[in-house]
């Protein structure tokens, strides 16, 4: 195994022996290779995540195991079809016409598919993302979809800088999901608030994240 391989399998190994109970994490693979991801897996992760449909349609049939898969990233409707047939989860649901699509194609598909909702909680015009103002609505318009169950909340905040900067979007966050939590919604199953990157999960799980996205701090830059 190549040095890169081994310091991929003891990153996975700090991780798992350091996250709080409850916590999950999945490797985000954008960018990444087969060999990488298979270290990855190897190693423990057991959740995996994508951004792009085209890279995960690349990778996956390559891939020796099984594992749950999210796509985290933009999903455009015209790739909704492959997505379905790909992932587990779809965590980036930003529109009611978007969920629609994804309704429309897993009825034909006869498959119900967990989501979580994108909240753009940093405001930020270059993000994907709904606003926090927004989400009472548009779970409203998904609680007539039969084919999706609404399992949560996603948010990005800042990639880069000074992870005490993420804290303030991450807490409107959880207290977004903390309110759905309460209103016991029929049609969903709210468990998962997904809110973390390589330089800011640890602020993320102490504001009550329970599924983090590490793509850098396992496989490198």
């Amino acid at each position: 195994m190549s040095e890169h391989l081994v310091q991929i399998a003891q990153a996975v190994e700090r991780f798992l022996n350091s996250l709080p109970p409850g916590v999950t994490i999945e490797a985000a693979c954008k960018g990444r290779a087969v060999e990488e991801v298979e270290a990855a897996y190897q190693a423990g992760i057991r959740h995996f995540a994508h951004n792009y449909v085209q890279e995960a349609q690349a990778m996956l049939p390559s891939l020796s195991f099984q594992a749950e898969w999210h796509m985290i990233g933009h999903l455009q409707r015209n790739k909704v079809q492959k997505a379905i047939e790909l992932f587990n989860m779809i965590e980036s649901v930003d529109s009611l016409s978007l969920a629609e699509e994804l309704d429309k194609r897993c009825a034909l598909a006869g498959k119900v598919m967990p989501i979580l909702i994108e909240v753009n909680s940093g405001r930020e015009p270059n993000k994907t993302g709904i606003l926090p103002e927004d989400v009472d609505t548009l779970v409203e318009g998904i609680s007539a979809l039969s084919h999706l169950r609404l399992e949560g909340l996603m948010t990005m905040g800042p990639r880069y800088g000074n992870p005490e900067e993420s804290r303030l979007y991450f807490t409107e966050t959880r207290k977004l999901f903390e309110r759905l939590k309460e209103r016991n919604l029929p049609y969903a199953s709210i468990r998962w608030l997904s809110m973390g990157m390589s330089n800011s999960y640890q602020v993320a799980i102490e504001e009550g994240a329970n599924l983090i996205r590490i793509g850098t701090a396992i496989f490198g830059k």
